[in-house]
């Protein structure tokens, strides 16, 4: 019976949440706790304690009793702060922060260095690696790596500032070469410099060699496929921009973080 009142407070805890547009790490900040507590107090794995209760009823601008009653049915609205700071975050996804653009070309070196020349890794492969790069590293750190905006298409996520850095960068610290696969069209990128490994700390040059020796290998048709069965993507519209904190909901085949070694309480 608990077990099953826990289950619906957090489905309820969701709802409320969504319906005044905030993201599991405003409530994570708000509350003193990290973002992965609220996604498993949302999933019923996490009881709340009486202090949760009392500031999470002061958020959604509702009493603790109201809170924890699932039978009664609450609208609840955003206040002025809480509005601007969600419109803040919403402009920060919408393009790479300016101090991550270096770090997405230092990437993109990198892994071209690693595996550009395998004659597989196309644009359309590197789209995929880069993306499971940004978002791995988030799941497991809880940290933007790059901080890409991806875009959901037919055929997988999509880097939206891609082209744009490309741009910058061709003929001065890549080249751009126009091949063929087998018999399909292929567009390859080609270092011509190191990457500046400076930018990168251990444990993302680790996250980004993990996706690398677990993804580098698959055709462009393997890795979309791949990448259409991730909870991120599965849970995005078409054509409108993968929400980051999707991630935290992952299935055991994709997530890289050991949940269950966190502590539940």
């Amino acid at each position: 019976m608990a077990r099953t009142f826990q289950i619906e407070l957090g489905k309820r805890i969701r709802s409320l949440r969504e319906q005044i547009g905030l993201s599991q790490l405003d409530i994570a900040e708000h509350l003193g706790i990290n973002r992965v507590t609220v996604s498993q107090i949302e999933k019923g794995q996490r009881k709340l304690s009486a202090e949760e209760t009392k500031r999470l009823s002061e958020v959604f601008n509702i009493t603790s009793d109201g809170l924890l009653d699932p039978s009664k049915d609450i609208t609840v609205s955003l206040e002025k702060a809480w509005q601007r700071r969600q419109t803040h975050q919403t402009a920060i996804r919408i393009s790479v922060p300016q101090k991550n653009v270096s770090k997405f070309k230092e990437v993109l070196l990198y892994v071209l260095k690693q595996v550009g020349s395998k004659p597989n890794v196309g644009e359309s492969v590197l789209y995929k690696l880069l993306y499971f790069i940004d978002f791995d590293y988030y799941e497991k750190y809880e940290e933007q790596l790059m901080g890409a905006t991806y875009i959901k298409n037919r055929y997988g996520p999509t880097p939206k500032e891609f082209a744009k850095i490309v741009q910058q960068m061709k003929n001065k610290d890549l080249i751009v070469v126009e091949t063929k696969y087998f018999k399909y069209p292929q567009r390859k990128y080609l270092p011509l410099r190191e990457p500046d490994l400076s930018v990168l700390n251990a444990r993302e040059l680790s996250t980004i060699d993990s996706v690398l020796e677990k993804l580098s290998n698959k055709n462009a048709a393997d890795i979309s496929l791949y990448s259409h069965n991730d909870v991120p993507w599965l849970t995005t519209q078409d054509a409108n921009v993968i929400d980051y904190e999707s991630v935290f909901y992952r299935t055991p085949a994709y997530s890289v973080r050991s949940y269950d070694e966190e502590n539940i309480q």
